[in-house]
């Protein structure tokens, strides 16, 4: 007899639907089964409209999805940081028979994240642990020097020769920020339209920096160092489009910790409209900046010069 509950995509949404939750939460859990049902139509063959969930159709995996997604709305971490992945190994059996571990819906979920088997037999990370870790983990590496605050446990029911739980660490880290890669290149055959195109490319496709600095070169040349500063795992996507978009032949490459102030946003009325106020705190400093673009058109707007509407905040 098969006991397994099947719901379909709309099913769950129509469930999502029916929580306590605000529209930002329940988006986060929309996005989280779209991403489980991705997973397994890849894997089936099918598509996503066509995928019938089984285990994590049920409402105790429905409850466990929004419990996260709760939990990370509450503690709003700044950054999320993930240990490599302990997968387990052997088989599993589930309502689709007996598959190996990590199950394929699993394996496609965990692609290009830190993986390894370990040493105990048994599945160790669902569809479902690896969605909510592909959704929310910033990065993926062993425990950051931190200063510790609060620690919880989530025990599982299947006992292994090593504790059955899944570990979270809530603290202020003492990086003071992030681990970011510098990449650096030498150019002296690119017109200055050529530059600044790819300049704006590449901060457009997610560069935190991109900066050009004169410099003297081989054969009394002048040249221009081109430097662009992005997220250590994102290295290698920077690399290929500063190779296509550039002349250079060759990219230096420099790891660096990166410290930087907390940032937020507030709103202040100016002139009778709304001016977006960027905040960056820590330090022992405050800083407060009015959004450029907002001071611009209310300039239009109002006649009034920019530094006349600064002096009204």
């Amino acid at each position: 007899m098969n006991t397994h509950h099947h719901a379909g995509l709309q099913d769950i949404y129509a469930m999502i639907e029916g929580l306590k939750l605000t529209e930002e939460e329940k988006e986060d859990i929309r996005h989280i089964y779209l991403s489980i049902a991705e997973a397994e139509g890849k894997v089936h063959g099918r598509e996503v409209s066509d995928i019938h969930f089984h285990e994590v159709g049920r409402a105790d995996a429905l409850a466990d999805i929004a419990g996260c997604v709760m939990l990370m709305h509450e503690l709003k971490p700044e950054r999320v940081v993930v240990s490599p992945i302990n997968v387990g190994f052997g088989e599993v059996r589930c309502a689709h028979g007996i598959l190996p571990v990590p199950a394929p819906a699993t394996a496609l979920l965990l692609q290009g994240i830190p993986c390894y088997a370990g040493r105990i037999e048994g599945e160790l990370c669902t569809p479902t642990g690896a969605a909510l870790l592909r959704y929310f983990a910033d990065e993926f590496r062993h425990l950051p020097i931190m200063r510790i605050e609060k620690t919880g446990y989530g025990m599982g029911k299947k006992d292994f020769a090593a504790a059955n739980c899944v570990r979270a660490i809530l603290g202020e880290s003492e990086e003071d920020a992030e681990q970011v890669t510098e990449l650096c290149c030498n150019l002296d055959d690119m017109t200055p339209e050529e530059l600044g195109y790819a300049s704006e490319l590449l901060l457009e496709q997610g560069a935190l920096e991109v900066f050009t600095t004169p410099v003297g070169m081989k054969k009394s040349r002048p040249g221009i160092l081109l430097t662009l500063l992005c997220k250590t795992k994102e290295k290698q996507k920077f690399a290929e489009l500063l190779f296509k978009h550039t002349t250079t032949i060759g990219i230096r490459e420099h790891t660096c910790n990166r410290m930087v102030l907390k940032r937020s946003q507030k709103q202040k009325q100016i002139a009778g409209s709304t001016v977006r106020i960027k905040v960056s705190e820590g330090y022992g400093v405050t800083k407060e900046k009015p959004e450029y673009e907002d001071l611009k058109k209310l300039a239009e707007e109002t006649g009034l010069s920019i530094r006349e509407l600064k002096q009204q905040l």
